[in-house]
């Protein structure tokens, strides 16, 4: 069952990023509703949070793939850097923060995709 693992981190992972969308797009417009909720939109340590629980489940996820893919760790490389910049620069954090989940959420589903339809080793 090892094989299953990097399947549900993978899966998680994406699931995650998509949890972070949501509250990186859909936080905003529901604070204009309900004052409560706008406290945390801008909560910065949600933010963190979200930082904490993607970078070690990312790297689980691709450290675990045989064979890795480089196209994969590129994207998760990007997509967390990105993520780790919107912390950093609050300038821009939203759009940052949107790239860098959907970036992440692409590598992990290179390498979900990877795992699904390895290549074919070719005759020589």
């Amino acid at each position: 069952m090892k094989s299953s693992v990097p399947h549900l981190l993978d899966g998680s992972a994406i699931g995650l990023s998509g949890l972070c969308l949501v509250h990186c797009l859909a936080l905003p417009v529901a604070a204009a509703v309900s004052p409560m909720l706008g406290v945390w939109s801008q909560a910065e340590w949600v933010h963190l949070i979200f930082v904490l629980l993607a970078a070690p489940l990312s790297v689980a996820a691709l450290v675990m793939t045989r064979p890795r893919r480089p196209a994969a760790i590129a994207l998760a490389a990007g997509g967390l850097a990105l993520l780790a910049a919107a912390l950093l620069f609050h300038e821009a954090e939203t759009a940052m923060t949107v790239a860098g989940g959907l970036v992440l959420a692409s590598g992990h589903l290179v390498n979900w995709r990877g795992r699904l339809h390895p290549p074919h080793a070719h005759a020589a």
